[in-house]
């Protein structure tokens, strides 16, 4: 439906080409700009009702006082990979992790894995790549965003998160709270947990809409064969090169797929293009400025660059098993 209107929008009502760059990347706008926005509200919407009734400081204590051996980064992990979404659509149901005090390192495991190993990457890349290449990857994926998760987690980055986060986890707790203590019925919860639920949504509109649309032009105006240009040759700089133009890159799975396989087919190491497909959909700047609103600056950094870091690794490691 949101495709639809997005068509009928921008080639009915604007009158664009629906093959110029222009075309393309006003139709991507306002497709995922709409998508993500009531994605954003609905989680915020259930994240509100589960923090409402489930005690989610009971387990943000579980969590954090327990010793679970890597168990809560493999869920975290196995949970983003059944979730079929792309790097700036997960941002909305981080953001309700991170609200109800989830441990910023099991988020984080998250935030990289629901990208990354989606079921559709993994359905696109058996069809192209095999069995054995495809097997690589998932496990290599769950392993690289439980790696990072739990780096992430050690260097204890809470104190990075933005204000605007802080508060609303501390709203939160208290509105719940005052609900247990008075004993408030589920249908007086609903408008406070609704209000809530758009204020986060216009708390990070703006930030969506700029990211959105950096993606949209990269979407639009990156012209055809650029990548295969740049990464023709087997150096040894390959891997970070892919990755370094990657990351300004913003799509899902399902179009970065086919590019992989002409990549390979053009004579570009299958573990190169396996990092580049890994830094398009994992790491963005359209996500980064999402995030922006949850994060700081130089929290953001360290999460890309970590992330940056072990796709790099993983690319290497491709390279010589593949």
């Amino acid at each position: 439906m949101i495709q639809s209107f997005a068509d009928w929008l921008v080639y009915g009502i604007f009158g664009l080409d629906a093959n110029t760059p222009l075309g393309i990347a006003v139709n991507f706008f306002f497709y995922d700009t709409i998508k993500i926005v009531l994605l954003l509200f609905v989680i915020s919407f259930v994240m509100g009702i589960i923090n409402a009734y489930f005690p989610i400081e009971r387990l943000r204590q579980y969590l954090a006082t327990h010793k679970l051996y890597g168990l809560d980064y493999f869920l975290a992990a196995l949970f983003g990979g059944i979730t079929p979404f792309c790097s700036c659509s997960s941002v909305p149901l981080f953001i309700g992790f991170v609200k109800g005090g989830i441990p910023l390192g099991v988020t984080l495991t998250f935030l990289i894995a629901s990208p990354l190993v989606s079921e559709v990457a993994i359905a696109m890349f058996l069809g192209s790549f095999g069995v054995r290449a495809t097997l690589i990857y998932v496990v290599s994926g769950t392993v690289l965003s439980m790696i990072a998760g739990y780096v992430l987690g050690k260097m204890k980055l809470e104190a990075y998160l933005s204000d605007w986060v802080k508060t609303a986890q501390q709203q939160s707790n208290a509105q719940s709270e005052q609900w247990e203590a008075e004993h408030t019925s589920f249908i007086k919860r609903i408008p406070t947990i609704a209000r809530e639920s758009w204020g986060i949504v216009r708390g990070v509109l703006l930030y969506i809409i700029i990211g959105i649309g950096i993606g949209a032009a990269m979407h639009g105006y990156i012209p055809e064969g650029f990548f295969e240009s740049m990464l023709n040759a087997k150096h040894w700089w390959g891997v970070p090169l892919a990755v370094i133009l990657a990351v300004p890159m913003y799509a899902n799975p399902a179009s970065v797929v086919p590019i992989v396989e002409v990549f390979v087919a053009k004579g570009i190491p299958l573990g190169t293009a396996i990092a580049f497909m890994m830094a398009v959909i994992g790491l963005s700047i359209p996500e980064a400025t999402m995030l922006k609103k949850v994060m700081t600056w130089r929290l953001i950094g360290i999460f890309f660059g970590v992330v940056t870091l072990l796709i790099i690794i993983s690319g290497y490691l491709f390279n010589l098993v593949l």
